[in-house]
């Protein structure tokens, strides 16, 4: 069978499978997610990492075994390509066959573990970043000169550079702030929103562990003080914007003190604009 054979009624049998299908693995991942919990309290936290780190594998096998064999049962004639066969040497060619192409549990970016990850420096982060809807000289020269120092080299002459890993967006501060939120992005700045923008944002960014603040001066008056990370009214109404997710701090150093030391590099690299 060819993919031209398949038709509208057929499509929709195999789309009624694919979530069905999606919902069974769902209950599998959860079960590796819960086994990964269990070291969550253990003191070695590098045999904890490597435990962890072990069941993951274990489970994108498991995962994607079910997966095949359960496509394979309904659509024998079907191609199948995955992550994990794939990596295993098991690499079958690209036909005009109906194929799943899988990737067991995805994204990356969201690791079955207890703890949120870690983030050393920008230089590993995934930030989001708008242009806004001011295009005026100032702005425009001042947030490609930021941007620019974000994602650049500094070993190829790049001054300042941070060579974070990615600079993207979603084009919607509330789907940026819920990126944050679920970790699929580490932070998002954004001069020039107004509070309806980000009101229902900054709720879901704090109940999944953000922190969010406001321009560089907003960070820099809070920072040291119990007030911090506190949406003021003057944050809100004041349409700068930053937001980072849960993370985990290096040793000796706690979690706020975390997102604190991201979000001062951060301003120590980018330029503030008034928000026109």
């Amino acid at each position: 069978m060819s993919l031209a054979e398949l038709t509208d009624t057929d499509l929709k049998s195999i789309l009624d499978f694919t979530i069905q299908l999606a919902r069974t693995a769902g209950s599998l991942i959860l079960e590796g997610s819960q086994a990964i919990q269990s070291f969550s309290d253990s003191d070695d936290n590098i045999n904890e990492k490597k435990n962890a780190v072990d069941l993951v594998t274990e489970y994108d096998v498991k995962v994607e075994n079910l997966v095949m064999g359960e496509i394979r049962a309904r659509y024998p004639d079907f191609e199948f390509i995955g992550e994990e066969s794939y990596s295993a040497g098991v690499r079958p060619p690209l036909t005009d066959a109906p194929t799943f192409c899988v990737d067991p549990i995805a994204p990356i970016k969201l690791p079955l573990t207890s703890r949120p990850k870690a983030l050393p420096s920008l230089s590993k982060a995934v930030i989001a970043v708008e242009w806004g809807s001011d295009r005026c000289d100032r702005t425009i020269t001042a947030k490609s000169n930021s941007f620019g120092r974000l994602a650049g080299n500094p070993e190829q002459g790049v001054a300042g550079g941070k060579m974070t890993h990615s600079l993207r967006s979603l084009g919607s501060a509330a789907l940026n702030f819920a990126m944050v939120a679920q970790g699929g992005m580490d932070l998002y700045w954004e001069i020039g929103c107004w509070p309806w923008d980000v009101c229902a944002g900054i709720v879901i960014a704090q109940e999944a562990g953000g922190v969010i603040t406001g321009s560089h001066e907003a960070f820099a008056a809070s920072v040291d003080s119990d007030a911090f990370g506190d949406v003021t009214e003057e944050i809100l109404k004041g349409r700068k914007y930053i937001v980072v997710r849960a993370i985990s701090g290096n040793p000796g150093e706690s979690d706020i003190e975390a997102q604190k030391r991201i979000i001062r590099e951060f301003y120590e690299t980018v330029e503030d604009v008034p928000a026109n």
